[in-house]
């Protein structure tokens, strides 16, 4: 197994960060990685989604966990791996907020693609998680 982690706090309202999570026709607003995305039914566990980040191909996800204002689970399946990424939203009082990215790459290739993609995968959920934040607290 491969795992990666980010995590970041902010003046800002969890429920102005789950608006955010909860459209992701909207994501590319704060995600450069994320490119057209085409979700098919509700933003609810079970719903799958295609997302084509730019100049790559079209990847299937499915929403395995929605829990509505405080985390979303995402999943995409290829030869051999599973990639897994928990979105996870804390909210600290006094209008602070803390907003956690983690993926973990499983299954039979995970050990010899893990080091490989998950860096292409994660490499920029630190400034995915501060243009988020950003944008968040400016709603």
């Amino acid at each position: 197994m491969w795992e990666y982690e980010v995590t970041a706090e902010a003046e800002v309202s969890a429920q102005a960060v789950w608006q955010l999570w909860a459209d992701p026709l909207g994501w590319h607003a704060w995600n450069d990685g994320v490119g057209e995305v085409e979700l098919n039914g509700p933003f609810a566990a079970g719903s799958t989604f295609t997302m084509v980040p730019p100049g790559q191909d079209k990847i299937l996800m499915t929403l395995t966990e929605v829990t509505e204002g405080r985390a979303f689970v995402d999943v995409a399946e290829g030869p051999g791996i599973v990639v897994t990424t928990h979105h996870l939203i804390d909210d600290l009082g006094d209008g602070r907020t803390r907003v956690t990215y983690r993926t973990e790459i499983t299954g039979d290739a995970a050990d010899e693609l893990g080091p490989r993609i998950g860096p292409e995968i994660c490499g920029d959920f630190e400034d995915v998680v501060a243009k988020l934040l950003t944008l968040a607290a400016a709603a």
